[in-house]
């Protein structure tokens, strides 16, 4: 498939995705949507890549859906004759932040800028969260009328509590990088000249480390709908599959020679 929305660079195991829409701030069109999904089903089937940084080209990451392009708003009768909002969400966006959500591979996403709409919610899938100090997160929804989408509902009273969430949503107000930080809702908050270096080093760490990653990002992701038992349950089944793994067998020869360890991914 041929990309025109996105940018995709691949070197040392990592696989740098750009959002490549600068004259929209890289709004999530459609067509966007389909190259982010058709790229992310590609990488998750190459065994080459083992940590994936999704980011944006320009000024923003994602400043929401392409409204002028129909985007989740939609421009497809209901029944009753008025626009189906949320046609677009299930038949495009609601697949791809499955699909983020469910990635076997860590992602880091690198907020160079505006995180609006479902660009939030696609920044706030990443396993790790690094934003430069100008970029800030934005549910702007109410503005246009609308509800947020993208599983931000789902997401941000999980990772910030009720009364945030309702904040955000509510009000539909700037939440800068800093603040973000300070609430727990991302894991850096760097200089704009470093994020890029920074994601990057996250990202070859991740990319060195052991198959039990892309285990770990799935019980933790699981853990938001677990219950203790569950968990604990699921915990047992996860370090069974860990311990089948080579990087295992590595791992604790490792150790036990007081070396690093060279782990393969496997």
């Amino acid at each position: 498939m041929t990309y025109e929305k996105i940018r995709l660079e691949a070197a040392d195991g990592v696989t740098v995705v750009t959002l490549a829409d600068p004259a929209t701030l890289n709004a999530a069109s459609l067509d966007m949507a389909r190259e982010l999904a058709h790229a992310f089903g590609a990488i998750a089937a190459d065994e080459g890549v083992r940590a994936v940084i999704l980011t944006g080209e320009g000024r923003g990451f994602c400043s929401g859906a392409n409204l002028s392009g129909g985007g989740a708003a939609g421009r497809e009768a209901d029944v009753d004759g008025k626009p189906d909002a949320g046609s677009a969400l299930e038949s495009t966006y609601n697949p791809l932040v499955r699909l983020l959500r469910d990635f076997p591979l860590p992602i880091v996403t690198a907020i160079n800028g505006p995180a609006a709409g479902i660009g939030c919610s696609i920044a706030l899938l990443g396993d790790i969260v690094v934003a430069a100090e100008s970029a800030y997160f934005l549910q702007a929804f109410r503005r246009i009328g609308l509800v947020p989408d993208g599983g931000s509902t789902y997401l941000l009273p999980r990772l910030i509590g009720k009364a945030r969430a309702m904040e955000m949503m509510l009000l539909g107000d700037r939440l800068p990088a800093a603040t973000a930080l300070s609430w727990g809702l991302i894991n850096r908050c760097v200089a704009d000249a470093e994020l890029m270096p920074v994601a990057m080093a996250i990202a070859r760490e991740l990319a060195n480390g052991p198959a039990a990653l892309s285990i770990i990002r799935k019980l933790v992701w699981n853990s938001l709908d677990a219950d203790w038992a569950d968990q604990l349950d699921a915990e047992r089944q996860a370090q069974k599959a860990a311990g089948k793994t080579d990087d295992f067998i590595e791992g604790v020869s490792a150790f036990l020679q007081k070396r690093p360890a060279a782990f393969r991914g496997r």
